[in-house]
């Protein structure tokens, strides 16, 4: 579906590249969060990613799959904001977001904190580790597919995803114990 979109916009209906904007802005946006730690942040660099995808659109390899194209747009983008910025860790604060009141309202609620502590932990990790597990996880890529986007070796993949792992397990478990005895550590 992406080479027909791809066709439509080297044939000059620019308006064909909003397919991409609907399929991979949220990811996009989730990976370049892993790596520059703010939404604000993440936002710009995503859009950043999006324009250099659509002005580079030409020079895409058709054998390739346009999602590691374009991944790898988003990295090269956020790790430039970051050096423009001067900002090699900036510290997140993930707001809760309003659950809709109904029967399942105490559910919802609990998946919104579980998300939350979810991002909050990614959001301390190194973002090697967290890019990693976004995209991985997230996205569903292989290692293989992570080897392509990130540039990383196989075994330095392997490496980073069971380091990933570790290390979000380890700070999950501190949080949660930190809300099971009421106190919040920073």
């Amino acid at each position: 579906m992406d080479s027909l979109y791809i066709d439509k916009v080297l044939s000059g209906d620019s308006h064909a590249f909003g397919y991409f904007i609907s399929n991979y802005k949220d990811m996009a946006f989730s990976v370049s969060l892993s790596i520059v730690k703010n939404e604000l942040l993440a936002e710009e660099a995503t859009q950043e990613a999006f324009i250099q995808a659509y002005l580079s659109l030409k020079n895409f390899n058709a054998n390739s799959k346009f999602s590691t194209w374009f991944y790898k747009i988003v990295i090269r983008c956020s790790y430039k904001l970051i050096s423009k910025k001067n900002m090699m860790q900036v510290e997140f604060d993930v707001n809760h977001h309003d659950a809709e009141i109904d029967e399942n309202a105490l559910q919802t609620l609990l998946i919104e904190e579980q998300k939350q502590m979810i991002n909050e932990v990614l959001m301390k990790m190194p973002s090697n580790e967290s890019l990693a597990l976004r995209l991985f996880y997230l996205e569903e890529l292989s290692v293989q597919e992570l080897c392509d986007i990130t540039g990383w070796t196989l075994a330095n993949s392997k490496v980073i995803l069971h380091r990933a792992r570790k290390r979000m397990a380890y700070e999950l478990n501190k949080e949660l114990d930190n809300v099971h005895y009421g106190r919040k550590q920073g």
